[in-house]
């Protein structure tokens, strides 16, 4: 099946040809026909198998045959994204997409200034993507208003609600008009993004395109059990080998990834960090240096990593596993893209040998070892306690005078400290 089976428009074949793509990948050609007809759709996909494109030409299609224009502050498509980098690379998609068509577009997010926003908007937008909060903002503002939307898409909705967006979520689509065109993606579906797609779409197509977390089958997975301190040097060799070309590198916390990327960074290798902690334009200018090439590794964090949409990732590496299994399923997504084959390679210490088990269960694989200079037997064989990260300590609270061992009149608050 060839872009022009699907009755795509002419300006939008011809951007199509202009990048490059001339087949469209499963959930095109399953959800673009459905979207056509003006039927609102579910569709389960992993990123990565172009649902960006799915929903953007349609809507776009769509629109131009409406022929209407859009009033300032008024959108006529709004598609909500759970993190920055997904909302500016889809903006970026409809800019690609809809280069022959008379079309406005715009991006709204937190981490900048909202002026150049403001701006934008008060110039008249068509399609907007927005993250939640700096959208309610900006409604609050008085500087958004939702009453003419014509076609509403929620992407990611699994991530959405992951980080706590339910309620957001909830107050925007509150705003919508009630006849809409409505679209709604996910990776996973779980009970509540069921519900929540349950509310928002009305007689929806359901379309999964690959059996929820399952690999995908071409990635080349490898297992190194090692020792939490020597995970750096580890990282270090693997990453000096040739064909190790671009990589993405996840750690759990936002402080350890700067902590590899700096290592990284010393020992002379390319590379910068990706998180929740950093201002937008480190990192854009950390994700544009890895798309550009200028940087070898890029290191982050699950959630940052959600807007990543890089094709040609060598490999992934997860320098410490995933506690939940299905983000093992969405890192390792990240390589062996458009047809080409890929390579995942995770460490294991002995408190992240549960995790392991896990994961192998929810994919039903057993993940090859690697033997290497760094194997640490006691993580291999690691069970029970040992195999999972001891419990975080807890502070007791200050106990008030008077009480056993404080004595009256004795204040609790603790002196400086030397």
């Amino acid at each position: 099946m060839q872009f022009e089976d699907l009755n795509i428009s002419e300006p939008l074949q011809r951007a199509l040809i202009k990048e490059g793509y001339s087949t469209p990948t499963p959930i095109q050609a399953e959800a673009i026909p459905h979207l056509l007809k003006g039927e609102d759709l579910m569709g389960i996909a992993q990123t990565g198998t172009g649902k960006t494109a799915a929903f953007v030409l349609p809507v776009l299609q769509k629109m131009a045959e409406l022929q209407k224009v859009a009033a300032p502050g008024v959108p006529r498509a709004l598609v909500l994204a759970p993190t920055r980098e997904l909302a500016a690379q889809i903006d970026e998609s409809f800019g690609t997409y809809g280069q022959f068509l008379r079309f406005s577009h715009a991006a709204v997010y937190g981490g900048v200034h909202q002026g150049p926003q403001v701006k934008a908007l008060s110039r008249g937008v068509d399609a907007l993507v927005a993250t939640p909060g700096r959208l309610l903002d900006l409604m609050e503002q008085g500087h958004i208003d939702l009453k003419d939307v014509e076609f509403f898409v929620l992407d990611e909705a699994d991530r959405m609600l992951d980080m706590g967006f339910a309620k957001d979520v909830r107050k925007i689509v509150s705003a919508l008009p009630k006849r809409r065109h409505s679209l709604f993606f996910a990776a996973t579906m779980s009970k509540e993004v069921g519900e929540l797609a349950g509310r928002l779409l009305t007689d929806p197509v359901r379309i999964e395109v690959a059996p929820q977390a399952t690999p995908v089958e071409r990635i080349e997975q490898r297992i190194f059990f090692v020792d939490q301190k020597e995970k750096n040097p580890l990282l270090i060799g693997l990453l000096q080998q040739k064909f190790l070309k671009r990589v993405l590198v996840f750690t759990r916390t936002k402080r350890r990834a700067d902590r590899v990327a700096k290592v990284l960074t010393k020992t002379g290798i390319r590379a910068d960090a990706i998180h929740g902690d950093r201002t937008q334009n480190q990192r854009t200018s950390a994700l544009g240096g890895f798309k550009a090439g200028r940087l070898q590794v890029l290191v982050a964090t699950d959630i940052a990593a959600r807007g990543i949409d890089v094709e040609d990732i060598s490999h992934v590496i997860n320098y410490d596993l995933p506690n939940e299994a299905e983000s093992y399923v969405h890192r390792i997504g990240r390589t062996g893209r458009a047809g080409r084959a890929g390579t995942a390679y995770s460490f294991c210490s002995a408190e992240e040998r549960s995790f392991l088990r896990d994961i192998e269960r929810l994919t039903r694989t057993k993940i090859r070892e690697v033997d290497h200079r760094y194997h640490s037997e006691e993580a291999k064989n690691a069970s029970g306690a040992a195999s999972e990260p001891a419990p975080r300590r807890t502070k007791r609270p200050p106990r008030r005078a008077g009480e056993k061992g404080v004595p009256p009149g004795r204040s609790r608050r603790p002196g400086p400290r030397r």
